[in-house]
């Protein structure tokens, strides 16, 4: 019987030509996926895509059948970081998944309901509970929550959806500081967008050459790729709603196929090990280090 999954496509994280943005939600829109995150999280100086071109796509997608969600920035610094939130909240259509306070500061005052996005921090009830109070419908746990956790707080709060990272490296911390541009030793006011030369992130390997963290800008990443596809049939028991599946480079088609063949109770054939930007992990999922992966009921993907 297939199980009561959405499952969902979260925002860009890396930093993309224009025209590849625009193919790969064109693509994207006819995937088995209910939901699709929209929006720059990272960096405010990735501008191939602007707030406006974000809000036309949202529509686009909406227009597709899909659900479209706008997500805001992540880490604000400027007043024009706030111009463009302020845009992305009255854009008057889509729902906007709040990834930062100010942020759900503003669509608390225009009484607008919102999605709690993972960088909010939300570790506990109590909290949880405020953001419902505030408007939130939808929360994304932190990625490196346990399972046990998201557990016990989804069933504290019956009211609201609980959607979990289920694929794709692991977005830890931001900075400031943009680690991209500090590589090339370039100024972050003068990065030269680097980035574009990075689509999945650039790897970063400890003194015994094992791949540790991966540096996306101004964001630091897990360099293995995060998966719950083997976790599926126990989510629906832990209160989870639906699985976000984050963009990488290449064989994304093939991942999204290979959850959406997994919640509807078949066996996926797709060895993800060979579609991923690194070696897979699942450790924060079952409380141990993030780096490890953990040995399910029906094998490794």
């Amino acid at each position: 019987m297939p199980l009561p999954l959405q499952l969902v496509l979260g925002p860009l994280l890396y930093f993309w030509p224009r025209d590849q943005v625009m193919n790969f939600y064109a693509e994207a829109s006819s995937w088995p996926l209910q939901r699709l995150y929209l929006g720059e999280v990272v960096c405010s100086r990735r501008q191939q895509l602007r707030t406006q071109d974000w809000i036309a796509l949202a529509a686009d997608i909406a227009a597709s059948g899909k659900q479209a969600v706008l997500s805001s920035q992540a880490l604000l610094e400027s007043e024009s970081d706030l111009k463009r939130l302020r845009k992305l909240i009255d854009n008057g259509e889509a729902l906007v998944e709040a990834n930062d306070a100010g942020a759900v500061h503003l669509l608390q005052q225009r009484g607008l309901p919102f999605v709690a996005g993972p960088y909010l921090n939300i570790y506990n009830s109590d909290t949880l509970r405020l953001y419902r109070r505030l408007g939130a419908q939808r929360w994304v746990p932190p990625v490196e929550m346990s399972g046990d956790s998201v557990r016990r707080i989804a069933a504290a709060n019956p009211d609201i959806e609980t959607e979990v990272f289920a694929w794709g490296r692991l977005p830890l911390a931001l900075s400031s500081r943009c680690f991209t541009a500090r590589h090339y030793q370039l100024n972050k006011d003068d990065c030269q967008f680097r980035c574009l030369e990075h689509p999945d992130g650039m790897t970063l390997a400890t003194r015994e050459a094992q791949d540790f963290l991966a540096i996306n800008g101004i964001q630091t990443m897990s360099a293995g790729c995060h998966s719950l596809l083997h976790e599926i049939a126990a989510l629906p028991a832990r209160g989870v709603h639906a699985l976000r599946i984050s963009p990488q480079h290449q064989h994304l088609a093939a991942v999204v196929q290979a959850f959406a063949t997994a919640i509807a109770g078949e066996q996926p054939e797709t060895n993800l090990a060979t579609l991923a930007p690194g070696p897979l992990v699942n450790g924060y999922w079952h409380g141990e280090p993030g780096i490890v992966l953990k040995e399910v009921a029906h094998g490794c993907a």
